[in-house]
C-alpha cells in the first residue's frame, strides 16, 4: 500500500512527533509498504537549517531506512514569536500541498497534528486527488494554546476554532493518542464515534533498555557527588519548569548544595528560565544542556538519578500524558512527576514515582529530598516501570494495530466502532498524551 504521511517534523530533528512519525513508518516500511513522508528541512528548535541540507522549494532525499523523504520550503522561524512561526506553519502548508498534488498517487494520507496546518495539508491533498485521510490528533489545538494563556485574540480564535471542527468532519478517519482526546472530539463534532480510533504513545523497548551509568558523562559536566534529576524535552510554555528554579532556591537556602537539575533540551522558555536562575544565584544548580542527539539521550536517562515530568497546574494537562514516561520508564529510572489527573494514574498504577502538586516547589523540594535519602525506594520504582512498559506499551505492538487502521481505511472499508487499541490493561480512562 502506497502510504504518504504529513509530518512538520521529521529526523534529524529530535523532538518526539519526529520521533513518532519515523517509529511508526520504518516499521511500515518493513511490513513491504510503500512510505513517502512530506515535510521541512529539519531545522528545529533553532531555526537553523541543519548541515547537508538545504531551504528550497521542493527536493526530494532517499534517507532513513529506504524511506522516501520530499522536504519543502518553508519560512524558517525559531521556536519564539508568534507572526514568524505562524508564518512557518503556513507556509508548510502551502508548500506541502504543491508536493502532494503531483506525483504518484497514494492509496491513504496520513495528516498529523502537531502542527494544526499539517494536517489541513493533508485534508485539502485528499480532497484534490480523492485519496482518504486519516488526521492524527496529538495536541488538542488551539485549546492548547489558549490554556497557557499564549493567545487572546478572541475573533481569531473563533475562527481557528471552526477550522478545528472542520478538519476533524472533512477527515476520512482520525487516530488520537488517548480518551481524553477522543471526547474532545467528539464533542466537537457530535456523533461520530465510529470515525474516531485511539491509538497511545509508546517506547522502543530494544533501544530504550536499562543501562549503567556512565560515568564519562557525570565526569564531562561535573556531577560526580551529585544528586541529578533531569528533565529532557521542551521547554516550553505548558511545562512551567520555573518551577525547578524556585526549588533550587529552597534547596540553597536549607543548605543542600549537593543536588543539581539537569534541563536537557530547549524551548521558547529556555532563555528566561537561564535569565531566571542566574538571577536566583541558582545556576550551579540549576544546568541546561541544550538540544541533545537522540543517540544521546539513553546516556543521560542512565546518568540521572531521578528523572522528573512536569506540566503547568492547568484543568486542561489533566487527561495529558506526556508521552516521555514510557522511554523513561523503558530505561528504569525513578519519576518525579507534577502532573496531575491521568498521568498521574499511570506513574501510581506502575508504582514507578512519586507525584507533587504542579507548580508546587515546597512540595517538589520535599518529594525529592524524600527519594534522595531512600536509594532502595528509587531502585524499586525503577524496575516496576519497567515491568509496565514491557506489558503494556511496546512500540512494535502499536505501530501494527495502528497500520491495520490504515489498511482498512486505504481499503475504504468502514469503521464498525470507535476503537481503541492501546494497552492490554485499561489505563487511565479520559487519557491524552501531549504535550512532549
Amino acid at each position: 500500500m502506497r502510504i504518504t504521511f504529513f509530518s512538520h517534523y521529521f529526523p534529524p530533528e529530535v523532538n518526539a512527533p519526529a520521533t513518532r512519525v519515523y517509529e511508526n513508518a520504518v516499521r511500515w516500511k518493513r511490513e513491504g509498504h510503500e512510505i513517502k513522508i512530506i515535510t521541512c528541512q529539519p531545522n528545529c528548535p533553532n531555526g537553523q537549517v541543519f548541515e547537508g541540507y538545504q531551504n528550497r522549494f521542493i527536493k526530494d532525499y532517499n534517507e532513513v531506512d529506504g524511506l522516501h523523504v520530499t522536504r519543502v520550503w518553508t519560512f524558517i522561524a525559531a521556536n519564539a514569536g508568534k507572526i514568524r512561526r505562524s508564518l512557518n506553519f503556513l507556509t508548510y502548508m502551502v508548500t506541502a500541498i504543491l508536493a502532494g498534488i503531483f506525483g504518484r498517487r497514494p492509496d491513504v494520507i496520513v495528516a498529523t497534528s502537531p502542527q494544526f496546518f499539517c494536517a489541513w495539508a493533508g485534508v485539502i491533498v485528499g480532497k484534490i486527488r480523492g485519496v482518504p485521510v486519516i488526521v492524527e490528533i496529538r495536541d488538542v489545538w488551539p485549546a492548547s494554546i489558549e490554556a497557557v494563556g499564549a493567545f487572546h485574540n478572541r475573533p481569531l480564535l473563533a475562527i481557528l476554532l471552526w477550522m478545528e471542527r472542520s478538519l476533524y468532519k472533512w477527515s476520512t478517519e482520525i487516530v488520537t493518542v488517548g480518551d481524553g482526546y477522543r471526547d474532545h472530539i467528539t464533542k466537537r463534532l457530535g456523533d461520530t464515534s465510529k470515525k474516531i480510533s485511539v491509538v497511545t504513545n509508546g517506547v522502543d523497548l530494544k533501544k530504550y533498555v536499562p543501562q549503567p551509568i556512565d560515568e564519562s558523562f557525570l565526569h564531562q559536566h561535573d556531577l560526580e557527588d551529585k544528586f541529578v534529576c533531569a528533565y529532557v524535552g521542551t521547554i516550553g510554555m505548558a511545562h512551567g519548569l520555573s518551577v525547578v528554579v524556585r526549588a533550587a532556591a529552597r534547596l540553597k537556602k536549607q543548605g543542600v548544595n549537593d543536588v543539581v537539575f539537569l534541563l536537557v533540551g530547549d524551548g521558547a522558555d529556555r532563555a528566561e528560565l537561564e535569565k531566571l536562575a542566574a538571577e536566583s544565584a541558582v545556576d550551579d544548580m540549576v544546568r541546561f544542556l541544550g538540544i541533545q542527539p537522540k543517540t544521546e539521550v539513553p546516556k543521560i536517562l542512565a546518568s540521572a538519578d531521578l528523572m522528573l515530568v512536569h506540566l503547568r497546574a492547568q484543568p486542561l494537562f489533566k487527561s495529558v500524558i506526556p508521552s516521555k514516561l514510557f522511554e523513561i520508564m523503558a530505561m528504569q529510572r525513578p519519576i518525579l512527576i507534577g502532573v496531575d489527573g491521568h498521568a498521574r494514574a499511570i506513574v501510581e498504577e506502575a508504582h514507578a514515582g512519586v507525584f507533587f502538586p504542579p507548580e508546587s516547589a515546597d512540595d517538589l523540594v520535599e518529594r525529592l529530598l524524600e527519594l534522595k535519602e531512600s536509594p532502595d525506594k528509587l531502585r524499586d520504582l525503577s524496575e516496576a516501570g519497567r515491568r509496565y512498559v514491557d506489558l503494556n506499551f511496546n512500540r512494535d505492538t502499536l505501530a501494527a494495530e495502528y497500520l491495520d487502521i490504515i489498511c482498512r481505511v486505504g481499503r475504504k472499508e468502514p469503521a464498525q466502532a470507535s476503537v481503541k487499541v492501546s494497552t492490554k490493561k485499561e489505563l487511565a480512562v479520559g487519557s491524552r498524551q501531549s504535550p512532549e
